[in-house]
Parts: C-alpha cells; structure tokens; sequence
C-alpha cells in the first residue's frame, strides 16, 4: 500500500471503509435494512449527486406526478446504499458465502460465444449489484474488465486489488489498443456501454427520448473481430434477498452504422432499466454532453 494513504486527509475515507466492513459481515437481511437507512441518510444530506439524480429523473420520466417521483427518487437512494454495500462486499468479503443467492440466466449464450473463439464482448450498464455481480461471473469464466479510475486514491487502491484477483486484466478505458489486443487473442471483455465521455467518442441515439452521447466503439470493437456482443444486467430483489445475472445474445450486431447500432444499445439498456428502475445510477451525468456542442447544466 502506498505510504501516502495514511495521511489524515484519507482518514474520513478509511472510516467509512471500515464502517462498510463491519456492515458486510452483518446478516443479509440487516444488510438491506442498514442500506436503506444509508441511502436515506445521503438522500437527505443532499448535494451535488442528489441534484443530478433528481434531474435525471424529471428527464426521463417526465409524466410521472411530483409524489410519484419523489417516492422513486427516494428508491432510488435506498438502491445506491444497497449498491455501496455490495460493493464493499465485494472488496471486503468472499463472494462465495453470498453466491448461492444469485441465479444465473442465459449461460449456454454466453458460453456459446466463448466457444467461437473470436473474443466476446461483455457489455453491461450501471445498473446496481454492479461489482458484485461481475465478481460472481469472474468466479465461473475467466474474462477481463474495462474501468475508470477512481479520484478517490483509497478507493481506487482497494478496487484495483480486488480487481487484480478477480479478473485476467484489468484495463484502463483509454487503452483501447491493449483492448483491441486482448479481444484479438480470444479474450473476453467486461465493460459498461452507457457513459457519456464526450462528443469525441460518441454520436448522439435516443436514451428515454432523449438525444444522449453514446459511446460508438462497442460496435467498432466488435467489427475488429467480428466478435460476439452479450448484454449482462443485474438487479436484486429485496423481497426474496436474492439477485439475478441475465444474459442475452445481441444479434444482427454490429451494423454498418454506428448510429444505429448505438439506437440498438441504448433500447436494450432503457428496457432493462424500466424492470427496476430504482436501480439504475442515476446519479452520474448520462445527458451532460448535448448535440448542438453545448453541455447540459445539472443544477
């Protein structure tokens, strides 16, 4: 570790690391219960990541009425305290003691795309149970991960570690030619196709009606070794206290257009989000960038 993560500025950083370990080794269902009152707590403290939830909300569902969101906005908090504690789970804990919960769907898809030998594309969302759900898949298939790092150096030590453990490579989003390599030598590839990261790698395709920059190089990827694309999403159901991994085949992909493809990726990410939509990440900046060249304001 580096000496520098000592320094008392990281202190607060490594309280709550330490608050979230004692929490992991809680009962699941205590775990549930302590994540709602979590996600109340940052709801209520407010900031920045509130307002740009709230916005995000009022974009995408703008017919829903003032109480209607509110109770959503309100799930959607307790869902991100739920995803901060699986995540430290992750981190913190085995994921065998929890993997008997989670059922998997659309395996022989995936396998079937291994089993072409051109390399898979795993393509994911920021849905919740994000970490989780991508070490209990790690523990069945050998496959590596697209990530950005974190500015919080504790955070970034501890997930880059777990990381390391949990997946062949571990590559950052801007090395596109390490990825392009791995993809060549058959290499399967984790990584979330629904980030805004500017007008330079992106066109614009409908996301809930609205014109969102779209990531283009899923399917330019794709089209290097007319590799497979399978979609993963995630989600968790505080009822049964169980989770679930789906798998699909995207077909007829990629196209000759990267717009089209992107209008493809787009509808299957707002399908999957509509089943809960309390668990999507609503609090990062998904419409910041617009097509005119101007950048939307999140209040």
């Amino acid at each position: 570790m580096n000496i520098r993560l000592v320094n008392p500025k990281y202190w607060p950083a490594w309280a709550v690391i330490g608050t979230l370990k004692i929490i992991v080794h809680l009962p699941i269902y205590v775990q549930f219960k302590v994540a709602n009152i979590l996600g109340d707590l940052i709801r209520l403290i407010g900031g920045r990541r509130v307002r740009i939830a709230n916005q995000n909300l009022r974009l995408c569902f703008p017919d829903i009425s003032d109480s209607e969101h509110t109770a959503l906005l309100i799930r959607v908090f307790r869902s991100f305290g739920m995803t901060l504690v699986e995540t430290a789970y992750t981190w913190l804990r085995s994921t065998i003691d929890i993997s008997q919960r989670f059922d998997i769907s659309g395996e022989e898809l995936l396998r079937a795309a291994i089993d072409e030998g051109r390399g898979v594309l795993l393509v994911g969302a920021h849905f919740g149970v994000l970490d989780i759900a991508g070490a209990i898949l790690a523990d069945k298939y050998d496959y590596d991960c697209i990530y950005r790092k974190s500015r919080n150096p504790v955070v970034e030590f501890l997930s880059l570690k777990k990381r390391s453990k949990l997946y062949g490579n571990v590559i950052d989003r801007s090395d596109m030619r390490k990825t392009v390599r791995l993809l060549q030598q058959g290499r399967m590839i984790w990584y979330a196709a629904d980030q805004d990261n500017g007008r330079k790698h992106s066109v614009f395709a409908p996301f809930f009606g609205i014109p969102a920059a779209t990531l283009n190089i899923t399917s330019r990827l794709a089209r290097i070794n007319d590799s497979p694309v399978v979609f993963m999403s995630h989600f968790r159901d505080e009822k049964s206290r169980r989770w679930s991994i789906n798998l699909r085949r995207i077909s007829a992909y990629p196209t000759s257009s990267d717009i089209k493809d992107a209008e493809l990726m787009n509808k299957i990410i707002e399908g999957e989000i509509r089943k809960h939509p309390e668990q999507y990440l609503w609090l990062h900046r998904r419409f910041k960038t617009m097509p005119k060249g101007e950048n939307r304001t999140y209040l």
